[in-house]
């Protein structure tokens, strides 16, 4: 590995001091500050740390953070891999996770997607990993559409090696400028966003998960990985039962693309997925905790995407806690509640908590769905008999119900 300069070397101990002492003081897990304060003091610190490293970069709006957990138990099949565990995916997050890990010859970086064409460029990653795009935090983020655009400009010209979900025309837009495409029929549920042709304009006539535009000649690619309901079958057309033990067809869409990543580093999927199948729970994602003998899984919904793919999770016969908050991380607009069709909750035990409980309660009233309005998290818990409960939060409030139990992993 090249040393470091001296002044870099300075900049990243002091960003893993100020980190620890972050985790010490429980003000945090320390993956933002100590890349802040690392980028204080050399703003060249994230190409630096990055340059001798086998990168993968993650973006999507859903799914990024289990994904890059996917690549990552993957590629620890072939040595240290740094990574954003966390979810802190901005440059910050990326400076202290790479410091974290200098010596490691791998990294897997989870990116926003506002961010990825920046991040591409100052680490000169050598693997991109894009998956859908979808409206989320709408008085932050632009236009998805823009998005897309923004990646085709920064991946025009790149020799990195893109995977992407071809069945996500706006994902496959935006890829289809690199140089080297692996293509995945990983599946789109949610289509709302992508009834438009990105390239003119014109509707697209969508089947399963073929698309075609009707006016020009934008069309879906053919995928080398198609994900077949419970298996992947790879680009020699060999079929593999994934087994699982994240839930839900939006897992088993990740574990294809993951599968897929392993490979652009020279990993076969005989050796890659036994490490998939280990993974149990993403930064408190699908964890189970505890409190008084009532048993709650905790699923994170944080846009109209990610509250279909938590009901396709969910169990139909258990009560469930709804929490709504509308921090920045979340986008202080809630108005993309009223793009969710809450109808599946009908003849469910409801409890609505959070700081936009009253927003959550109209949209379900609206919605036909029966609900007990609650306080807090931990009174709406206390309400539910001893068992089993569902838990679906947006990110603010979900990183609350997992401060109450100790930021379960």
């Amino acid at each position: 590995m090249t040393q470091l300069p001296l002044r870099a070397q300075l900049a990243s101990a002091l960003g893993r001091g100020a980190a620890t002492l972050s985790r010490l003081t429980g003000r945090g897990d320390g993956s933002v500050i100590g890349g802040r304060v690392g980028l204080l003091l050399e703003p060249d610190l994230l190409r630096q740390l990055a340059q001798d490293k086998k990168l993968a970069l993650v973006s999507a709006t859903n799914g990024k953070t289990t994904t890059t957990r996917l690549i990552t138990a993957a590629l620890l099949e072939l040595g240290e891999v740094a990574t954003n565990a966390f979810g802190a995916n901005m440059p910050a997050g990326h400076v202290s996770a790479l410091a974290q890990h200098k010596a490691a010859p791998y990294g897997v970086l989870e990116v926003d997607e506002k961010y990825l064409p920046e991040v591409l460029h100052t680490t000169g990653a050598g693997v991109i990993c894009l998956m859908n795009l979808s409206r989320d935090q709408m008085d932050r983020a632009a236009e998805i559409w823009l998005l897309a655009q923004k990646w085709r400009r920064a991946l025009s010209g790149k020799p990195a090696h893109v995977v992407a979900n071809c069945d996500d025309p706006l994902v496959t837009w935006g890829a289809s400028t690199a140089a080297k495409v692996t293509w995945v029929s990983g599946g789109q549920r949610w289509k709302e966003d992508s009834w438009c042709c990105p390239e003119c304009g014109g509707p697209l006539d969508r089947k399963g998960n073929d698309w075609a535009c009707r006016e020009c000649t934008f069309h879906r690619p053919e995928p080398q990985w198609v994900l077949d309901d419970d298996a992947v079958i790879d680009p020699h057309g060999r079929r593999w039962v994934l087994d699982l033990k994240l839930p839900g067809l939006a897992n088993r869409s990740n574990a294809a693309m993951a599968l897929a990543v392993a490979e652009a580093f020279g990993l076969p999927v005989e050796r890659a997925l036994p490490r998939l199948r280990e993974v149990t729970s993403v930064a408190g994602r699908y964890t189970t905790v505890e409190r008084d003998g009532r048993y709650a899984r905790l699923l994170l919904a944080k846009n109209p995407a990610g509250w279909l793919e938590a009901f396709d999770v969910a169990d139909p016969a258990l009560p469930v806690i709804l929490s709504v908050n509308a921090q920045g991380p979340d986008g202080r607009d809630t108005s993309w509640l009223w793009d969710v069709d809450y109808r599946i909750l009908r003849g469910r035990p409801v409890f609505v908590t959070g700081e936009r409980r009253l927003d959550l309660a109209l949209r379900l009233d609206i919605a036909d769905v029966p609900f007990t309005l609650v306080d807090t998290f931990s009174e709406a818990l206390a309400m539910q008999p001893p068992g089993r409960v569902d838990v679906i939060a947006n990110y603010t409030a979900f990183q609350q119900i997992r401060q109450e139990f100790g930021r379960a992993v």
